[in-house]
């Protein structure tokens, strides 16, 4: 399967390719994910971006999270035929809960001459330091950050391993807005990849 990651199929290689890492939930994927992730493999350094679909929490209980295959077939689904982006479960057989800091070890160890960025919004800047061990993160990896709507950069402390990707477009499309939608009934097929919106019909899901 094409443009698909897993912990299987993505093999070792010598090439030197920079990886940024798209953390979500992707419940369910939408443009805004698809135009932030095109805007970073053409503006930035990284010559590939992964979807890394977050697996849901055994511990809690969510009703509107679909199952952690349903929503990585979406994002397959999304980013099909385009070799910039791939899709990856890597989180699905690592312990859980989930802590990126963990994950970068992992995906280290398996590829170790690839070099992993973090990408993540401005709010999740500004908690970053809530993170587990992200003083290991930002030193090892880096991070590339895109602005959120209302977002000041001059009240953030940048470490010189964190870039602003200032030109990103201000998407304020969310995945809770769609699923709204779609339970009233709405019609959000051009919110959506087109095949991704397709599968979730078929599936009926959020109904």
């Amino acid at each position: 399967m094409s443009n698909l990651v897993t912990d299987i199929l993505a093999p070792k290689t010598n090439l030197r390719l920079k990886i940024g890492l798209y953390f979500g939930s992707y419940n369910p994927i939408h443009i805004g994910h698809l135009a932030i992730a095109n805007y970073m493999v053409e503006y930035t350094d990284i010559d590939q971006l992964w979807f890394v679909v977050s697996p849901q929490n055994p511990h809690k209980i969510k009703a509107n999270l679909l199952d952690d295959y349903q929503r990585l077939e979406m994002v397959h689904r999304a980013v099909e035929g385009d070799d910039r982006l791939r899709a990856s479960n890597i989180e699905f057989t690592l312990s859980k809960p989930s802590y990126t800091v963990d994950t970068l070890a992992y995906l280290k160890d398996q590829h170790p001459n690839y070099h992993f960025r973090i990408l993540m919004g401005s709010d999740n800047l500004e908690s970053f330091h809530k993170w587990k061990n992200y003083e290991v993160i930002v030193e090892n990896y880096g991070i590339i950050v895109y602005p959120r709507p209302g977002f000041d950069k001059s009240k953030v402390q940048v470490h010189k391993n964190i870039t602003i990707a200032e030109g990103t477009p201000l998407m304020e499309i969310s995945s809770s807005f769609l699923r709204k939608a779609i339970h009233e009934g709405k019609n959000v097929r051009h919110f959506m990849p087109q095949k991704s919106w397709e599968y979730l019909e078929e599936m009926n899901f959020y109904r």
